[in-house]
């Protein structure tokens, strides 16, 4: 278990696992290492559920902030396949949070749900001592669906081809480039590609967009730990192997040079918006043209195998799972010189 971040694979399995309640008949997903959300079955319809922290980095301005906070609320279900159709917010701020600065999120909220079709449909709002920004709170997002568009993250299975949208750390990099990117010795035109992967940061329209083209199998997105992160979970959720290439996946401009200013490892730095999908092959060509009409890149990087010692293969070499994620340590150093 970290000092920070979500726990890792061997607290979740030796602590939280053993200890679910009561089995239902229901209950057509639990909860597993590696899995982005839960799934019900309620008559003929599948509901996703999912719950994370709501969480505003006002450091962004409190619009981008906002913005961020609701997708990450609503990515895990869309990586389901199935669009976000519900939220639950729970809202707790500081005894010393203004009025404006909650308006103008919720304003946010109500935009974006009403653009994704998703309602507001109860929560709880107050302020606590003991609570305070970024994480001020948590919510559960429900996407209701039929079963048949259901894409589960255990569902990979050898001979599938290995999709990645955006490639590593575009959260990393957007965060860092607008937070910090005055202080960095960066020509305007690398400052610029890199605040704008700020924009690639959800992951929403890329996970509903490939799922709708082609017979995607699992998605995973590249949070905590990154795109290396990220293929160990959906390996270890789907009990496959992944073998992939480094070469092949996109790369976003701007993120090797913010990623080289913070000295960081652009492979396991977080990576919000960036989504890792399985494909049945006969399927990879629509996939990456669907994305591709979109304007979101991605690239065919490698295969699922059967199951073996090692979950990830990169370049033919295991790929060791990582114990941590750089970023927030690198925002932290950024503003300790910055401010």
């Amino acid at each position: 278990m970290g000092s920070q971040g979500k726990v890792d694979r061997a607290f979740f399995e030796e602590v939280i696992y053993p200890h679910l309640g009561a089995a239902r008949e229901d209950v057509r997903l639990g909860p597993r290492h590696g899995a982005d959300f839960g799934v019900l079955d309620v008559g003929d319809r599948v509901v996703v559920l999912a719950t994370d922290p709501v969480f505003v980095l006002r450091d962004l301005g409190v619009e981008r902030a906002a913005w961020f906070a609701f997708h990450i609320l609503v990515s895990d279900v869309a990586l389901s396949g199935i669009p976000p159709s519900h939220l639950a917010v729970d809202v707790n701020l500081p005894p010393d949070a203004g009025r404006e600065p909650f308006e103008t999120v919720w304003r946010v909220f109500d935009r974006e749900a009403r653009d994704l079709g998703v309602s507001l449909v109860t929560g709880h709002t107050g302020r606590y001592e003991g609570c305070a920004f970024p994480t001020v709170g948590g919510a559960t997002a429900l996407a209701v669906g039929d079963p048949d568009d259901l894409v589960l993250p255990t569902g990979a299975r050898p001979g599938d081809r290995v999709v990645v949208t955006n490639g590593p750390a575009v959260e990393t990099t957007g965060v860092l480039a607008i937070r910090f990117g005055e202080h960095l010795d960066l020509d305007p035109g690398t400052l610029d590609a890199a605040r704008a992967c700020f924009d690639k940061m959800s992951p929403v329209r890329d996970a509903l967009t490939a799922a709708a083209a082609g017979p995607v199998t699992a998605m995973h997105d590249a949070t905590e730990r990154g795109v290396d992160g990220a293929l160990h979970e959906l390996a270890g959720a789907s009990e496959v192997q992944l073998a992939v290439e480094r070469e092949r996946f996109t790369v976003a401009p701007g993120v090797l040079a913010v990623c080289e200013a913070f000295d960081l490892d652009p492979w396991r730095s977080s990576s919000s918006g960036t989504v890792i999908a399985t494909v049945s092959p006969e399927g990879v060509d629509a996939v990456l043209n669907a994305l591709a009409d979109e304007g979101i890149e991605a690239a065919d990087v490698g295969e699922v195998r059967e199951r073996a010692t090692d979950r990830v293969l990169v370049d033919g070499e295991p790929l060791p799972e990582p114990a941590d994620d750089p970023f927030w340590p690198a925002y932290e150093r950024g503003l300790a010189r910055w401010g």
